[in-house]
């Protein structure tokens, strides 16, 4: 189990995340919801160290995680909004880089996993193909199996269909129930409400870097009466929101 506690940070005296707890269990999804700029993704930087906390601990089956060393241990890895792949190296290579200078593998090794990897989403015939070749869904694949490469425990995706055609969105669904199948704990941070009713997940609804509402993505839309905040955001949009929570703040 995932437990992050009173987690806390600020910028230049703004909280960005503010004293913000959460509990999820191994293969289990868990969505981030709310507009650009509540600290989703600070969070989720904040967890692969690319941002420091203030305060606060982050614990894996009872034991508090160094979030200093998450990108030596490999414990949690991270699928960027905008994939942050190399456009300029092949698509196999992508991965290999990663395992070779990160994981410290030998080529042979790394160039297997790769294989493997691709395989598995679909990109085996693409292996010798530039990034810039491909679609922005193959890009999301890609991006995926690079940060499954290191075999991390926890993986967080960052507004993973804010890059793709809304039809696609059920393929993302399906990728990360998937992910979550097989025993990964999954951090999505979203605003498109869509997702909610494609997989079974824990909602966080985040407001000014705190979380104001949790519940079961099947309860919520069974019992919207019960969860007042997330049926307004499903309901009305970002905007809406927004403007109602501000003016009730």
């Amino acid at each position: 189990m995932l437990k992050i506690k009173n987690l806390t940070k600020s910028i230049q005296d703004k909280k960005i995340i503010d004293n913000l707890s959460l509990e999820i269990d191994r293969g289990k999804i868990a969505v981030l919801l709310g507009a650009s700029g509540v600290g989703k993704s600070t969070l989720l930087r904040m967890l692969n160290n690319l941002e420091t906390a203030d305060s606060g601990t982050v614990e894996l089956d009872d034991t508090v995680l160094d979030l200093a060393k998450t990108t030596q241990t490999h414990t949690i890895g991270i699928v960027f909004q905008g994939f942050n792949l190399f456009e300029h190296l092949t698509v196999e290579q992508n991965i290999t880089l990663a395992l070779e200078n990160v994981a410290h593998k030998n080529k042979p090794e790394s160039q297997q996993i790769a294989h493997q990897l691709l395989k598995r989403y679909g990109l085996e015939d693409k292996a010798k193909q530039h990034v810039s070749q491909l679609s922005g869904e193959q890009k999301q694949r890609l991006a995926i199996a690079r940060t499954l490469s290191l075999k991390p425990t926890i993986v967080c995706l960052d507004e993973p269909t804010s890059a793709l055609d809304p039809l696609l969105t059920t393929y993302v669904a399906e990728t990360i129930k998937e992910l979550a199948h097989q025993g990964y704990i999954v951090l999505v941070a979203t605003h498109d409400t869509s997702l909610l009713e494609k997989m079974p997940c824990a909602i966080h609804l985040m407001h000014k870097g705190a979380i104001i509402e949790s519940a079961d993505s099947n309860d919520s839309f069974a019992h919207k009466g019960h969860y007042p905040h997330i049926a307004s955001f499903v309901a009305g949009g970002i905007a809406s929101f927004v403007k109602t929570h501000t003016k009730m703040c």
